[in-house]
């Protein structure tokens, strides 16, 4: 290499040797500055307020009354309401932060054991089956291209909502020889097709080739409810009919209660079941009016108690929830909610509806004695932790019965109809 060139690269690795030795000291404090938020919201005026700090020469200060500093990384708000939090270098802003502090709202924990009934809007279509005609199989529902998981929402024109509903149309078409003019619903697709009823030769009756169901029945746990509107929340994901794992789309439902008879304990690679009865026409506690990725939804008819925590109790938002230990409250034997102790293993803070935005590992020995973890049935179980309901139990690691899932309480919230930015979306 010639010397000019040499010490052109020279020059060059001087440079950057220069650059990294003014940048690094640099990090640290410019990584903190790009950590503060935007926007903070909290609805607690109980707990303060933390914020990130940026240094001694860094002051926060505030532009409303109701918001008082008790030191440089933490505020206290008097009432609700939103406001903004500056930071400053001898009085130059250098960065600002709206604050929202909504209203307190407060709703009572459940844990208890419930059984739970849908019924489905329309008839679903769980499966295929054949009819023997002339010596040969024919499927008329595969003819008519009508697929699992679709719902038979129409026939003929009039609305079905039950399944017997349907054998009076088939034996009528059949007897007439004649098709069915069916509307299925398909997703967000709403399809027409035909479908005619064959007569089967060794049974003697006209069939359709399907298999369908009305409605789907399971146990779960309450999560939460709010006192004076009555509205709950409850198992924290979706039902899924067991046979085309897709959401069932209902018409109404009932929850009732139930009592947990048996624990089949979880191991590795299988998940473990709580086994419970329970009498739908007996014991009605509330409707269901939604069934979402978060759980299922509607209102109580009376106040139930777990014997636990009875007293409505404040919620916490995602980025208030911390790792570490928390509490759930569930049942194992009987109607008797118990509390247990688990651990928060991780928690992202979420600005958008999203499930599973906790991980968590039951810690209880005595629950891990009975359960072996986190079983099925157990969804649903609310999570406390610091006195707050921070979210409800949901999955379960099939390779480590021990942890699972849990779902934030504010997406709960949300689907139950109780809107927690409500202030916020006036004051804007």
């Amino acid at each position: 290499m010639k010397l000019p060139q040499l010490n052109t690269v020279r020059h060059c690795i001087g440079v950057i040797l220069l650059i990294a030795v003014i940048a690094v000291p640099l990090l640290t404090p410019m990584n903190k500055y790009l950590s503060i938020p935007n926007e903070m919201v909290t609805i607690s005026k109980e707990t303060p307020v933390e914020i990130p700090t940026l240094g001694e020469n860094v002051t926060v200060n505030t532009t409303s009354d109701h918001i008082q500093a008790i030191d440089s990384s933490a505020f206290r708000a008097s009432e609700a309401g939103s406001t903004e939090l500056v930071y400053e270098v001898n009085g130059f802003p250098i960065k600002k932060v709206n604050l929202s502090v909504l209203d307190d709202l407060k709703v009572v924990p459940g844990g208890q054991s419930i059984g739970v009934q849908l019924q489905t809007r329309g008839v679903l279509v769980v499966g295929h089956h054949l009819v023997n005609k002339n010596d040969k199989t024919v499927s008329p529902g595969e003819e008519a291209e009508i697929q699992v998981g679709d719902v038979i929402v129409n026939i003929n024109g009039n609305p079905i909502k039950e399944m017997k509903e349907i054998k009076d149309y088939v034996l009528k078409a059949g007897e007439n020889n004649e098709s069915l003019e069916i509307t299925l619903k398909r997703g967000k697709e709403t399809i027409e097709t035909t479908l005619k009823p064959v007569l089967d030769d060794k049974e003697d009756e006209y069939k359709i080739g399907l298999y369908i169901r009305d409605s789907a029945a399971g146990i779960g746990t309450m999560t939460f409810y709010e006192p004076e509107s009555k509205k709950y929340g409850a198992l924290g994901h979706v039902i899924s009919d067991m046979d085309t794992k897709k959401p069932v789309e209902i018409n109404n439902g009932t929850i009732v209660r139930s009592s947990v008879t048996s624990i089949e304990k979880g191991n590795n690679g299988i998940p473990g079941e709580k086994q419970a009865k329970f009498s739908v026409e007996e014991n009605k506690i509330g409707n269901i009016t939604k069934n979402s990725p978060f759980g299922i939804f509607g209102k109580l008819n009376k106040t139930i108690k777990n014997g636990k925590y009875d007293e409505p109790m404040p919620v916490a938002l995602s980025h208030e929830v911390k790792e570490g230990p928390a509490k759930i409250l569930t049942v194992v034997e009987g109607e008797e909610v118990e509390e247990y102790d688990v651990e928060i293993i991780s928690s992202v803070p979420q600005k958008y509806p999203a499930t599973k935005g906790m991980v968590i590992q039951i810690t209880d020995e005595e629950l891990l004695e009975k359960t072996g973890g986190i079983v099925q049935g157990m969804s649903g179980s609310p999570i406390i932790q610091d006195g707050k309901i921070i979210g409800a139990v949901t999955h379960v690691f099939v390779n480590d019965p021990t942890s699972g899932y849990g779902v934030h309480i504010e997406w709960m919230l949300q689907d139950a109809g109780i809107d927690l930015y409500r202030d916020k979306k006036e004051a804007s």
